[in-house]
């Protein structure tokens, strides 16, 4: 760890907060001398304090012990390229527009691959005047069923919860013509299927 680099980094995260050194130091229960002796490079945060710190300063850990924040690139507003993420121990589903660090229950999660309508996995979509019925050619077992769909198509996304033993279907609204419905195997992965009506 460069103590100089991760001082610096915590003086900016600090000051983007609106706070003084003392205020820093009294959350977390220290004094403002050793604060300033972070920031100026001639020493580091002790193991023990490491959690406070990322609380106090809403920064990843890793992230102030690298000294770095790299920002992503700036999300233009379309999520067609929306990236989702389960975590393997809880089952959130997560979502991003863009790069990110995502992770969740203390583990890094990666951007799940779909694959495009896989077989066993078939849908049937009826357009009526005001949403989408699609039922989806799948079990919904616990130990087998689809966790989440996803309806995307340029500026929004609609994520539906499933659970076992209920039906696999879903209703959508007609929001626009067009986009991409994923679903959530969790035996078999995500998969992506064009919605063209």
């Amino acid at each position: 760890m460069d103590c100089a680099k991760t001082g610096k980094l915590i003086l900016q995260l600090r000051k983007e907060k609106g706070m003084t050194q003392r205020q820093l130091a009294d959350k977390l229960c220290i004094s403002n001398k050793t604060v300033s002796k972070w920031e100026c490079g001639l020493g580091c945060p002790d193991i023990t304090l490491w959690n406070g710190l990322s609380e106090v300063l809403g920064a990843d850990i890793l992230k102030i012990l690298q000294g770095e924040l790299k920002p992503n690139r700036v999300d233009v507003g379309k999520i067609d390229k929306v990236r989702f993420y389960v975590c393997p121990v809880c089952g959130n589903i997560l979502m991003s527009t863009g790069d990110a660090s995502i992770s969740c229950c203390g583990r890094k999660l990666h951007p799940l691959k779909a694959d495009l309508c896989s077989k066993g996995h078939e849908i049937n979509v009826i357009e009526t005047d005001m949403d989408l019925f699609i039922t989806i050619k799948h079990d919904m077992e616990k130990d087998h069923y689809i966790s989440f769909s996803a309806y995307v198509h340029d500026d929004r996304a609609l994520i539906n919860r499933l659970y076992p033993e209920q039906p696999a279907e879903i209703r959508l609204p007609v929001m626009k013509r067009g986009g991409y419905l994923y679903l959530y195997c969790i035996r078999h992965g995500l998969i992506k299927y064009p919605i063209n009506l």
